[in-house]
């Protein structure tokens, strides 16, 4: 079969980390952008996964990078106009983009990773372990480097592709309102989602797939990596923080420097429920995991005349994993945020489901719209070898981001907001099976005080006091 190859790159390109994204981006690399696999190399901490790089004919490299060992480690394989995708954990993001401006290479990553224990360790306070504070840490390498070779980051699935499937949104509601829209820019995005009255937005995503193998005591299982599952999970819970919200939560914690687009509950994410909704799997409870689309989507939709902004919407990630992966983070929260002796990623052993990923836009004259991927691991397996269901969304917006980046070779640092969607949705659909949008009339206050009666706020349902979980 033919596929389109959407960029010559006359460059190397440095594949960092070689677990389930690492292995199931490459053979996408090779169909869609013109490289001989000799002038690709992978560097990985583990040793799993060689036989597919030997497939395909990549030296493979096994060393895990550090802070002493990075520069010696990459010096003989990155130089002027090759590419680094990073796809790690425990390897310092803002290190790597420093070194490849130094080597004049352009980069991407899936999301800003601090060194091994930057998540976690005491000696670092709460508020510099969120999200938040790694991506002001990074914002503040774009000064006086707008010229530098491109570098965009958290550009996978979530974060990355929902800011695209945002800005398609907006679109789409837009017209089914009949309010003209063509926004050009920043300013123009944020208007657009002030006109519509849009007032929340949840990444809201449930994961069916479903192992023949089923999760064992002492194991943390997951359709994707474990240690990033993990380490995000024992953030704080954050999410970006609405003009219209007029309920602070009692553990909530705003910080005194950046934008101040977002805040961080004082309780880890993987121990933080939301109520969200998805077309197929109708409501559900997801974990508020921080995730930098939060952030930053806050951010580029605010409209502000002065330091207070007049106008922001709340934004945060509602996930359900796999069934599977939700007992193994009941097990985790269980051992005190000890992980589990044994990791298992499903793969080959998934039998059927899909991961239904999208955004849910609520506030508007029509409530909410959900717009976003329904892809099951019977279409992912057919579309692309060595992928499931999860880790085609995020591999397929690795490939996206790459080819923008060489057509866009000398822009700087970039966040998924600033990359024109359009092209990133031509590239990435192909490979999202279904392309899904619809309308609900539910919000967190529906079928509510069944039971018992709940200290609710009926006044807005769409506040996020009635969307969190006690």
């Amino acid at each position: 079969m033919n596929h389109k190859v959407y960029f010559e790159f006359p460059g190397r390109i440095v594949l960092i980390g070689f677990g389930s994204i690492g292995q199931g981006v490459l053979p996408l690399i090779l169909r869609h952008i013109g490289i001989k696999p000799e002038r690709m190399t992978i560097i990985t901490a583990e040793d799993r996964g060689h036989e597919v790089a030997a497939q395909y004919g990549v030296k493979f490299v096994k060393e895990a990078l550090t802070r002493e060992n990075f520069r010696r480690i990459l010096d003989a394989n990155v130089g002027r106009g090759d590419f680094v995708l990073n796809v790690s954990v425990d390897v310092s993001s803002i290190a790597l983009v420093k070194y490849c401006w130094e080597r004049g290479a352009m980069y991407l990553d899936t999301c800003i990773e601090p060194w091994a224990g930057g998540y976690t360790a005491p000696t670092i306070t709460v508020a510099k372990r969120t999200n938040y504070a790694l991506r002001e840490d990074a914002l503040a390498l774009r000064n006086g480097n707008a010229r530098a070779p491109t570098a965009v980051i958290t550009h996978g699935a979530n974060p990355g592709l929902v800011s695209h499937f945002v800005k398609q949104a907006l679109l789409n509601i837009a017209a089914d309102l009949g309010v003209e829209a063509s926004p050009r820019n920043r300013a123009d995005w944020a208007r657009l989602s002030q006109q519509l009255g849009v007032t929340t937005i949840h990444i809201a995503e449930r994961d069916t797939q479903l192992s023949s193998q089923p999760k064992r005591v002492n194991e943390f299982v997951n359709t994707w990596s474990v240690d990033g599952f993990v380490g995000e999970g024992s953030q704080p819970a954050e999410l970006g923080w609405g003009t219209h919200e007029r309920n602070f939560p009692r553990d909530g914690k705003r910080h005194d420097f950046g934008c101040g687009a977002a805040i961080y509950l004082m309780q880890p994410g993987a121990a933080t429920r939301v109520r969200t909704w998805t077309p197929k799997s109708k409501n559900f409870m997801g974990f508020l995991i921080t995730h930098g689309e939060a952030i930053s989507i806050a951010d580029y939709l605010s409209v502000k005349e002065t330091l207070q902004p007049l106008y922001r919407p709340t934004v945060h990630y509602a996930y359900h994993p796999s069934d599977a992966a939700v007992l193994s983070v009941h097990e985790f929260q269980g051992r005190n945020w000890e992980i589990q002796d044994s990791k298992r990623i499903m793969m080959d052993d998934i039998v059927s489901g899909i991961d239904e990923l999208g955004v849910l836009i609520a506030g508007h004259k029509k409530n909410a719209y959900w717009y976003g991927s329904q892809l099951s691991v019977e279409e992912a397996r057919k579309l692309a070898p060595h992928n499931q269901a999860t880790s085609l969304q995020v591999t397929v917006s690795c490939l996206a981001g790459m080819v923008w980046a060489m057509e866009n070779p000398n822009r700087g640092l970039m966040e998924p907001d600033d990359l024109d969607y359009r092209r990133l949705l031509e590239i990435c659909t192909p490979y999202l099976g279904t392309m899904h949008g619809e309308y609900t009339d539910w919000t967190p206050l529906s079928d509510r005080e069944r039971l018992f009666p709940e200290d609710i706020d009926k006044s807005d349902p769409w506040q996020f006091k009635n969307v969190r979980v006690f």
